[in-house]
């Protein structure tokens, strides 16, 4: 299993009752085989809004990684401490928790 196929996906509910979908993985591309992306993008939506996506320096093997991260993210934006954009997650999707 990796994150290819397996991508790392979990709910927050913002301080102001918006819930925000936080997806961990490999990103779709027309162009190139998902086996040969090695990229991982952490994306925020909400209401079928995209509101943020950042590259990570996860491999796609590195599963509990990402569940850490995206654990990370949610207790940040449940808690106020994050906002739901590209900005306030970069450097946690930069040195993710281990």
């Amino acid at each position: 299993m990796s994150l290819n196929g397996n991508p790392v996906e979990l709910t927050a509910k913002l301080p102001d009752g918006r819930e925000v979908l936080i997806r961990i993985g490999v990103p779709d591309d027309p162009y190139i085989a998902k086996r040969e992306l090695h990229t991982v993008d952490v994306e925020l939506t909400s209401g079928g809004e995209h509101l943020a996506a950042v590259n990570s320096v996860l491999l796609p093997e590195q599963e509990s990684e990402a569940l850490a991260l995206a654990r990370h993210i949610r207790d940040g934006l449940e808690s106020g401490e994050l906002e739901p954009t590209a900005g306030a997650i970069a450097p946690l999707a930069d040195d993710p928790p281990s």
